[in-house]
């Protein structure tokens, strides 16, 4: 397969999401990836069947990938792994705390054995924090790190609906990896990364955080609503909910002469700015719930198109797999194909096939032993 990494060779031991969210992207982008699984496979081959028999977090992170089924702890098994090392580009890693480095395959151990490799640790929470020896899933990053704090309803904290722990970590590893990857090119020298899920959403939530720190405020759960611009959340016409939005002064105007029809608000010291209108959003819904439930969501996405004003509808996943800006690619698995969404970074990516476990591990013997 083609791409802008074609020639580089990734070695990962990865299991569920991170790692191999990370690693897919290399892959798409034509590196070889080989992925080493022990016995029973990664983790997200078991979580369920749903395409022709394999896992749909599996045929998502794992097209285009080698996988070889070695045990690293076997004298022989590890020397085919320590041959395919030697001449990687990048290693990738997302193992319990502390295994790689107690197998000697931490990224510090490697790049000082194999000075131009980039070498990545993908764990839980900082191993220089005392919170390093946590087991990390996804949902128990989200809770730890607040998330879920600031997600829900009023009455109920609630996790994103996707494992976003796991794929913002992958996404950051890659940005990470490509930093490397140019790095090298200046230098000659690779690179030891470690990039920890706890830092990755403690990133996202910079927002809620400063405003803790900063202005003594707590970000509430508002559900379908934003906890710091207002109006701009769900609103309940009488056939469907459209969201709208309202982000700067010129859309608040023409949202109350269009909208509303009440161009006064626009002079109502309880709505004059942003932070008086989130400090009153309780008075402002009350003015705008009736407008839109007085209208389908036909009529009133219309009205909000014609004063151009921003709008969405709200979507189930029935609606996206029939959307029509979804965007699809074709991929293979064992027991057939499947139209997935298309990569963001590579809409003309044609899939390398979906690894059976263990499939390529005659083949990665016999090129890497000795």
């Amino acid at each position: 397969m083609g791409g802008p990494l074609s020639g580089l060779f990734v070695v990962s031991i990865e299991q569920a999401v991170a790692a191999p969210a990370c690693t897919v992207r290399l892959a798409d982008a034509g590196a070889r990836v080989v992925k080493i699984e022990r016995e029973t496979g990664d983790t997200a081959r078991h979580y369920d069947r749903a395409i022709h028999g394999t896992s749909a977090y599996f045929a998502w992170l794992n097209r285009g990938k080698e996988s070889a089924k070695l045990d690293i702890k076997d004298d022989a098994d590890r020397a085919v792994v320590e041959a395919m090392v030697a001449q990687a580009d990048i290693f990738v890693q997302n193992l319990a705390p502390g295994a790689a480095a107690r197998l000697g395959l931490g990224a510090a151990d490697l790049v000082a054995r194999f000075p131009t490799i980039i070498a990545v640790d993908i764990v839980g929470y900082g191993q220089d924090t005392a919170s390093r020896d946590m087991r990390a899933y996804d949902m128990l990053i989200q809770a730890e790190s607040g998330l879920c704090a600031v997600t829900g309803t009023a009455d109920t904290p609630v996790k994103v609906g996707v494992s976003l722990a796991d794929v913002a970590t992958g996404m950051t590893a890659h940005a990470a990896v490509l930093e490397a990857l140019l790095e090298r090119g200046l230098t000659g020298k690779g690179k030891a990364i470690e990039i920890a899920m706890f830092d990755t959403m403690a990133d996202l939530m910079s927002v809620p955080l400063l405003h803790y720190d900063y202005a003594q405020r707590d970000t509430a759960r508002v559900g379908l609503s934003h906890a710091a611009i207002f109006p701009y959340g769900s609103y309940a016409c009488a056939d469907g909910d459209v969201v709208a939005v309202v982000q700067s002064p010129q859309e608040w105007v023409r949202f109350c002469a269009s909208v509303l029809g009440r161009p006064d608000l626009t002079n109502d010291p309880r709505f004059l700015d942003n932070p008086a209108r989130v400090a009153n959003r309780q008075a402002l819904d009350a003015i705008i719930q009736p407008i839109f439930a007085g209208k389908t969501q036909a009529e009133m996405i219309a009205v909000l198109e014609a004063a151009d004003l921003p709008w969405s509808r709200v979507s189930t996943v029935a609606d996206l797999s029939n959307h029509p800006a979804l965007r699809r690619m074709e991929c293979h698995v064992a027991g057939g194909a499947f139209r997935g969404a298309v990569s963001p970074l590579r809409r003309d990516l044609v899939a390398g096939p979906v690894p059976e476990l263990g499939q390529h591990t005659d083949l990665i013997r016999a090129e890497f032993t000795k």
